[in-house]
């Protein structure tokens, strides 16, 4: 009995401790400031855990740099409007978010504004929002 206790105790601590190394913070994220981009979708990832958005900015050299913005996951981003097919490869758009501090191109997304003028924000925490009606 007491080296069953003992396992299962090893397996949860396991668990647990790559559960925590996974998770990732927001150290690297300079939340002072904003950027903003417009160029044309390279790819939308809807998923969980964040969705990605990858865009295609034209960088001034003639040519053009990928940025990537790390978004909520499809529950937090269905309460600001957004579907999985709200943006498709192709699509032109303005994006701002806050950037990577080490210079990176992209950041964590904030907003994006379409071509028709509609603009899709990251979204709220379902549990942080007052109830439909």
């Amino acid at each position: 009995m007491k080296n069953l206790i003992v396992a299962a105790a090893i397996v949860t601590a396991v668990f647990v401790s790559s559960a925590i190394f996974a998770h990732h913070s927001a150290a690297g994220i300079d939340r002072t400031k904003s950027v903003t981009v417009e160029g044309t979708v390279r790819q939308f990832k809807w998923g969980n855990p964040h969705s990605w958005l990858e865009v295609d900015v034209p960088n001034g050299k003639g040519g053009t740099d990928l940025w990537n913005f790390e978004m909520n996951p499809p529950a937090y981003l269905v309460r600001s409007g957004w579907k999985s097919t709200s943006v498709k490869a192709g699509d032109k758009v303005k994006v701002t978010g806050r950037p990577f501090m080490s210079g990176e191109p992209g950041g964590i997304f904030v907003s994006a504004t379409l071509e028709n003028g509609q603009v899709l924000a990251s979204g709220a925490a379902p549990s942080t929002l007052p109830p439909s009606k």
